[in-house]
């Protein structure tokens, strides 16, 4: 009754991770499809690094070498670590804070992370400074000597 239940559950899951929601362009930043593809494939690899530990047995944790919380904390450091290295590369240029961020916190929270960190940007626009006008350059008068 279990199995079929959580079968159940991830099938539902699965479906409703893929709809796609309306787009009202409500959202000041659009995040780079790019940078989506290599969030979820360092994610999906961060997480058969994670049950490669135990040797693809899902049923109990018998890995010698780490705890299953040892497990988890070692994979995700490696997402958090490898994400933005991948997304350089990927998108040919420096990554911007915002989008570091969106992807480390994706790697902790693999679904919602990325989000709540732009939604905290959004919320504190002052945190962006790299995006910020830069302040006008100011003109000083040179006065000359009277003759």
């Amino acid at each position: 009754m279990n199995r079929t239940f959580a079968v159940l559950v991830a099938a539902v899951a699965a479906f409703v991770l893929t709809c796609q929601g309306a787009d009202a362009h409500w959202r000041k930043h659009h995040t780079d499809k790019r940078l989506v593809a290599v969030s979820i494939g360092v994610g999906a690899a961060s997480t058969a690094g994670f049950f490669a530990i135990n040797n693809w047995d899902f049923d109990h944790w018998n890995a010698a070498s780490l705890t299953q919380g040892g497990a988890y904390a070692v994979t995700t450091i490696g997402c958090m670590a490898v994400s933005p290295i991948v997304a350089t590369a990927v998108v040919n240029r420096p990554l911007t804070m915002r989008e570091g961020h969106v992807l480390i916190a994706s790697c902790v929270l693999p679904i919602i992370g990325g989000w709540l960190v732009n939604q905290a940007y959004d919320a504190h626009p002052e945190w962006e400074a790299a995006s910020a006008p830069a302040p006008a350059a100011k003109h000083h008068r040179k006065r000359h000597a009277k003759m």
